[in-house]
């Protein structure tokens, strides 16, 4: 075979195969465009969710109101709904749902900064630079076990159904999602609140990676602060 000859014999195998490439790459991807730079980001996917659960929940917010003017007007005309709402206040307050203000403590936490070289530190993992479910879980186990009435985190309420999520470093929270600093409000004697998370496992653990790797924790009692009323979600 002459050399003019196999390469032509040699091209026409190139564009076969180079067929058959491109018509498998359209099978799989169904006619899609599959490269990663034109699908989806998980980021877009979850401002786009967060975005719409905003919009839900404002909508909840105006029927709550409307509801709340309904059985105002209500209670003005009949003496047993007044009497009925009566029952319903007081049990709101031990289900969360009034604001509460008085004493206690607030508890940040947040993932490590990088150095003033823009590199974190050399002997540590990308675990050890991060704010873990077990480290919030650790807070509110003490906080609840030193009396706390009543425990918000960011600007929610936490109730006996909350179940505060750590996924990375993104904190998920009825449906919301929240990015660091973790914010911990408690109601409560800031002197016992205290005790109970300096004797709290899993915060003494928290504490020394602060020390050594710069995770971001701090402890303050106030004479005033306030948890917000729970809203559902």
């Amino acid at each position: 075979m002459t050399g003019g000859r196999a390469w032509r014999v040699l091209a026409l195998a190139v564009c076969l195969v180079t067929g058959l490439l491109l018509a498998t790459t359209r099978d799989v991807s169904e006619g899609t465009e599959i490269r990663a730079g034109d699908s989806p980001r998980l980021s877009d996917l979850v401002r786009n969710a967060q975005q719409h659960a905003d919009g839900l929940a404002a909508q909840r917010d105006e029927l709550a109101a409307a509801v709340e003017d309904a059985q105002d007007r209500a209670a003005t005309a009949d003496t047993d709904v007044a009497a009925t709402l009566t029952e319903i206040d007081a049990i709101a307050a031990d289900a969360g749902r009034t604001e509460v203000t008085g004493p206690g403590m607030t508890v940040t936490l947040t993932d490590a900064p990088r150095g003033p070289d823009g590199r974190y530190p050399a002997d540590a993992s990308p675990n050890d630079l991060v704010v873990h479910q077990q480290d919030v879980q650790s807070v509110l186990n003490a906080l609840w076990a030193g009396g706390a009435e009543a425990i918000g985190m960011q600007d929610q309420r936490l109730v006996a159904t909350s179940a505060p999520r750590c996924i990375g470093n993104t904190l998920l929270l009825h449906g919301r999602t929240y990015s660091p600093p973790y914010v911990v409000t408690a109601i409560g004697d800031p002197e016992r609140l205290g005790q109970a998370l300096d004797a709290e496992r899993g915060v003494a653990i928290y504490k020394q990676y602060a020390t050594r790797f710069g995770l971001g924790y701090t402890q303050e009692p106030s004479s005033q602060i306030t948890v917000p009323a729970y809203t559902g979600g």
